[in-house]
């Protein structure tokens, strides 16, 4: 079987991580939001993904060949000139998508994560014979076609629940499918972080942190360092190489790998990103986020801010502000 990935843009609406890494590539729960998708996927007997991006795609493909050979998975890319919509790109991608099997094929939007039900799908899909199946919260952004759809998409830029799903509706040839347990689009910072919440609730408890200050569902890479008397928890995911020094508090965060946090700070509701370092005494909270390489020096109060790449923080932020 094929899945195409509806990567699209810039991700603008996840920066400032997004301005250090292509949107599939940053880390959710540790590990980049596309591979929990290629590990579903694989799950299910998926031998061939294509990724539908419209930049960047030289450095996914340098980070993901790595990835797709660890799963034993065929990754390949779909570049648009101009973006295609959520229809387009399955247009571009058909030589790919439509071998002659006559197999069917999965579509997914790169923003979700659930706990994904590709087998349920395939299914369903099967059984019920017609053209498309759509899971459903309202629209989980997870599909699976036969090829014959594509006979009703043109490349050009293209809204599949627009333009495409009505039509399939009106002739009996779409069928929806009832999604079970969590789904969350993780695109924005607010929603990362309750996508966070939800996945540490339904992921496999032996792989949380477990000891002394660990307080709910906490994801922590083995390569962390942790002083005494922190509390960390719940519902935090914290990299690799991060160092948390002595009395510090955390919750509902994203912590990514290589920063450091120092002693006695308090943090809450926040992702900070990639090789920060956060000084002594600082508090943050309220869906602030720190983009790569940043700097915030002891003693200051860090407020629903956004923190661009390589800045220096030396006075407080007490309200909400975009740091340039």
């Amino acid at each position: 079987m094929k899945a195409l990935i509806l990567v699209g843009g810039y991700g603008t609406r996840l920066r400032p991580l997004t301005l250090s890494r292509p949107k599939p590539l940053v880390e959710f729960a540790n590990k980049p939001i596309v591979v929990h998708q290629l590990e579903a996927l694989v799950a299910a007997g998926v031998t061939h993904v294509v990724l539908a991006v419209s930049y960047r795609a030289e450095q996914m493909e340098a980070e993901l060949t790595l990835e797709a050979q660890k799963l034993g998975v065929t990754v390949s890319f779909s570049v648009e000139d101009e973006p295609l919509g959520t229809a387009g790109p399955l247009k571009l991608a058909q030589k790919v998508l439509d071998d002659g099997s006559g197999d069917p094929f999965f579509v997914l939007n790169s923003d979700v994560i659930c706990d994904f039900p590709f087998k349920k799908m395939a299914e369903f899909h099967a059984k019920h014979g017609k053209e498309g199946t759509i899971v459903v919260t309202i629209n989980a952004g997870l599909y699976m076609f036969s090829p014959s759809v594509l006979q009703r998409i043109e490349c050009r830029p293209t809204s599949i629940e627009k333009e495409v799903f009505p039509a399939m509706a009106g002739e009996g040839q779409l069928y929806a499918q009832d999604l079970g347990g969590f789904w969350m689009d993780i695109g924005q910072p607010k929603d990362f972080l309750k996508g966070l919440c939800l996945y540490l609730s339904a992921c496999d408890q032996s792989l949380l942190a477990k000891g002394s200050g660990i307080v709910g569902n906490v994801l922590m890479d083995p390569s962390a360092k942790i002083g005494s008397g922190c509390r960390i928890g719940p519902n935090v995911s914290i990299g690799p190489g991060v160092v948390i020094e002595d009395g510090v508090c955390i919750k509902r965060c994203t912590i990514m790998k290589d920063s450091t946090i120092r002693s006695h700070s308090w943090l809450e509701n926040s992702i900070v990103g990639w090789r920060c370092d956060i000084g002594k005494w600082v508090r943050i909270e309220n869906v602030s986020v720190l983009g790569e390489d940043v700097i915030v020096r002891d003693e200051l109060y860090i407020n629903e801010a956004i923190v661009l790449p390589h800045k220096v923080i030396a006075a407080s932020v007490p309200e909400k502000e975009i740091i340039m």
